[in-house]
């Protein structure tokens, strides 16, 4: 059973903006969920808030509490200009943060096999002290260190395909070997970091892998290096847990980045994680969106990711 972590605040995060992150993001996915090809392997849990204690291992008090006492009347711009408050979005990404941390303490638990939460506002690119990218509190993160600290793990691996480099999961975990984290990406996309030669620091060193992809990477591109660079360097690490950053915005009828990938390719992707999964770590995965803004093609592409972390299958072809 793979649980999906719903929240109807997941829908109402920038109700009425216009924006590329939209609500009707939320609503593509769980249309699609609810038509299922397999509906018996998932099960609909709704997601709790996060606890402050939970975000303080991520994010500064200060921003915090900014962010969840914000008075948002109309709508108001967090930063550069693409990261934008509207009244939901202050309890939404409370209850995003809270949806991976609650996922990831029922697999660890053994109650479900696998979660997948669709989230609004993601969470990748958020920093200590900022939004940045579309993203509030680092929902990927936060489940980590909830790993880490209450879960009583000491190797977390997270796997970062969104187009966009993850710079704020790679800063959290750049000097913390417990932590592999790897990204393939669009380089010099967006928000311009994660070259290759950025491999973590200090006690880090060596557990961050950066995979930067030209644009126009098609599946073949994204296969050769998942399987030359990423799966080997997994097996070494011999992950207890793995958590990913589910961004479908590599697609290529996505309209904010130039990758060619099909939707097939988040269903092979996502076997080989499986297999490395069962192998190292009995299983237990858990994905969080990030990026995906072309409806028709996020909806078919996080499909063929349930498919294939429900029951080890690709999934159907793009179209």
């Amino acid at each position: 059973m793979t649980g999906i972590f719903v929240h109807e605040l997941f829908e109402k995060h920038l109700d009425g903006y216009n924006h590329p992150e939209r609500p009707e993001r939320y609503r593509a996915l769980i249309d699609r969920l609810e038509r299922f090809p397999e509906p018996g392997r998932l099960r609909f849990i709704e997601a709790i808030p996060a606890e402050i204690a939970w975000l303080e291992r991520v994010h500064d008090r200060e921003y915090i509490d900014g962010i969840l006492s914000l008075d948002v009347r109309d709508a108001v711009v967090l930063d550069w200009g693409d990261t934008v408050a509207t009244p939901a979005t202050p309890p939404a990404a409370l209850f995003a943060a809270g949806a991976v941390v609650h996922a990831s303490r029922m697999v660890l638990a053994g109650e479900i096999a696998s979660a997948f939460c669709p989230v609004r506002p993601p969470g990748h690119h958020a920093e200590r002290d900022r939004a940045m990218g579309f993203c509030i509190f680092n929902n990927v993160a936060v489940a980590a260190e909830w790993l880490l600290a209450e879960g009583g793990l000491s190797r977390v691996a997270i796997v970062d395909w969104d187009v966009h480099h993850g710079n704020g999961t790679e800063r959290q975990f750049a000097e913390d070997r417990r932590v592999f984290y790897a990204s393939l990406h669009q380089y010099r996309h967006f928000p311009g970091t994660g070259s290759a030669s950025m491999r973590g620091t200090g006690q880090g060193a060596g557990f961050t892998l950066n995979v930067p992809m030209g644009a126009g990477a098609d599946d073949t591109a994204y296969r050769e290096v998942f399987d030359g660079r990423v799966l080997p360097a997994l097996e070494i690490f011999d992950p207890e847990f793995i958590l990913i950053s589910a961004g479908f915005d590599a697609h290529r009828d996505d309209p904010l980045a130039s990758a060619s990938v099909s939707s097939a390719i988040f269903g092979w992707l996502t076997r080989r994680l499986r297999e490395t999964a069962d192998r190292h770590c009995g299983g237990r995965i858990v994905s969080v969106l990030e990026g995906g803004y072309d409806l028709d093609a996020l909806a078919e592409s996080v499909e063929a990711h349930l498919l294939a972390l429900v029951n080890g299958v690709d999934g159907p072809e793009g179209t």
